[in-house]
């Protein structure tokens, strides 16, 4: 592994930490809802706090909460909140490469605490110059530790005030869009990522009215579908062209 900055673990833990603030901002709304949402369908404050404490995934823990609201089966909440995390993996792969020198005890933490907000600072980071630090894990785990606290606290305020904030009707299930549109727009850098993200944006509008959140997974799917078919139509328009050029 070639090394190019030299930087402490605490620089680059306070440096991941200081990234995620802005996206954290974005997030705060999002955990008052849940923790408000939680208990008007019946989820004691203790197993609101365990979800987010656990499962720490906001997405995942909204349709989590919605299917046990329906009296959904608990095989059915899992396998719903499975689907919806498998982006996950996408994450990984693409952190794979700057990780995956790292043992098992930090592999474990950092996989555990990943979220969107933490993805997008992290791979900004790794694929800059800064992020050729030895210490560069640590940068993610800055970022991820304080989303982590930010979700806790914004989750217990949302329980205390879950009266107030279902009836005060002041928008803040719009800020987790705006925050998602602001991850996902700097990382859209080829024509497939492009494409991925029209085809998911463009169904997930489409899907928006079927039950139990079933037009987020097939949003996802397509997205991913429609980006690897780019992805390959574009490698072998390439290979055309090198080939034409060679003759």
């Amino acid at each position: 592994m070639s090394v190019g900055v030299t930087s402490s673990r605490q620089t680059e833990f306070l440096a991941g930490a200081r990234a995620v603030v802005p996206l954290i901002l974005g997030a705060i709304p999002f955990g008052l809802i849940f923790g408000a949402f939680a208990g008007s369908v019946g989820l004691s404050p203790a197993a609101t706090i365990g979800m987010s404490l656990f499962v720490f995934a906001g997405s995942s823990q909204f349709i989590g909460v919605t299917l046990y609201g329906q009296g959904a089966a608990a095989v059915l909440i899992i396998l719903t909140t499975f689907i919806v995390n498998a982006r996950h993996a996408l994450y990984s792969a693409s952190l794979g490469p700057y990780l995956g020198h790292l043992p098992q005890k930090w592999l474990f933490p950092l996989a555990f605490f990943l979220t969107d907000e933490a993805f997008a600072v992290t791979i900004g980071r790794f694929e800059s110059e800064a992020g050729t630090s030895e210490n560069r894990h640590w940068f993610m785990l800055g970022a991820e530790l304080a989303m982590y606290v930010f979700w806790q606290i914004s989750t217990a305020i949302g329980i205390v005030t879950g009266a107030f904030l279902q009836n005060a009707n002041l928008g803040l299930d719009f800020a987790m869009s705006v925050t998602f549109i602001g991850i996902v727009v700097p990382l859209i850098r080829t024509r497939p990522m492009l494409v991925s993200a029209v085809v998911a944006g463009s169904a997930a509008l489409v899907f928006h009215g079927l039950p139990n959140s079933l037009g987020l997974m097939i949003a996802a799917i397509g997205g991913i579908a429609a980006g690897y078919a780019a992805e390959t139509a574009l490698n072998a328009a390439r290979r055309a062209e090198q080939k034409q050029a060679r003759a």
